[in-house]
């Protein structure tokens, strides 16, 4: 019995060892991270909802998570939502956009506070760039054929946002974002982004890879012209709810690599 117990103990010391090696190795290979702020901005057919299955994972990981509500009106006062926000962050800040919001992500994130930048599907301009003139050397996404207007504020048709917006989405669920889509104003199409921020921040972006609102060949171009850290998603244009995990990985990374 004696010799029973000195093995175990024996054994017990080794793996208790053992861990205290493995927990050392994980913390050695982990970076910590850097920025704890994250803020969030939506694009167009969508508001700040739309990132209510990232939000959760990003606070389960400890960051201060901010959704803007882009105005969707011009792209001045889209960007001027943004700076508000960045202006309240207390340290370095990850600054994510989707889609149209990439226009934003890309003017704003010169911002001081701004420690990285994350594209999810995103536009990614340089400065002083027609964005409109560079998606025509690619393919017109299918999402486009579906946009109504009355007056001059712009949407999606249902069947356009449930085919070509949200493909990937149970039914019901994308039934429940298109009713709360925000129309958008025509001007808001016409902006341009003065600066860069991607020429002088850390990027990173996530490519949809079943894309139907911007081509995945022109998402693929952006990312490395910008030589961002990229991800491929098998999503829809909305990969941040269809694939939260991915999404919320990405922007983690972000926080941790920010300079």
């Amino acid at each position: 019995m004696m010799m029973n117990r000195r093995a175990f103990s024996t054994a017990l010391l080794a793996g208790a060892a053992a861990s205290l090696v493995s927990s050392r190795g994980m913390a050695a290979t982990t970076p910590p991270v850097k920025a704890r702020n994250v803020v969030l901005v939506h694009g167009l057919f969508a508001d700040g909802s739309c990132w209510s299955e990232v939000i959760p994972r990003l606070q389960a990981a400890g960051l201060n998570v901010t959704s803007v509500q882009n105005p969707l009106t011009t792209l001045p006062e889209a960007v001027a939502s943004a700076q508000r926000v960045l202006d309240r962050q207390d340290g370095p800040t990850v600054l994510v956009g989707h889609s149209f919001s990439g226009m934003i992500v890309t003017e704003a994130g010169v911002h001081p506070n701004v420690s990285a930048l994350v594209y999810v599907a995103a536009r990614a301009p340089d400065a002083d760039e027609d964005y409109t003139a560079l998606a025509k050397t690619y393919p017109t996404p299918p999402a486009s054929a579906g946009i109504v207007f009355d007056g001059d504020e712009g949407r999606l048709s249902e069947q356009a946002f449930l085919r070509d917006f949200a493909g990937d989405l149970p039914e019901a669920k994308a039934k429940v974002l298109y009713a709360v889509q925000q129309p958008f104003h025509k001007q808001l199409l016409a902006g341009k982004t003065s600066h860069a921020a991607w020429r002088s921040k850390p990027s990173y972006y996530a490519v949809s890879t079943e894309d139907r609102t911007i081509n995945p060949d022109l998402e693929r171009f952006m990312a490395k012209r910008m030589g961002a850290t990229t991800i491929e998603v098998k999503a829809s244009h909305l990969a941040l709810i269809s694939q939260p995990d991915a999404i919320a990985r990405l922007i983690l990374d972000a926080a941790r690599q920010s300079s």
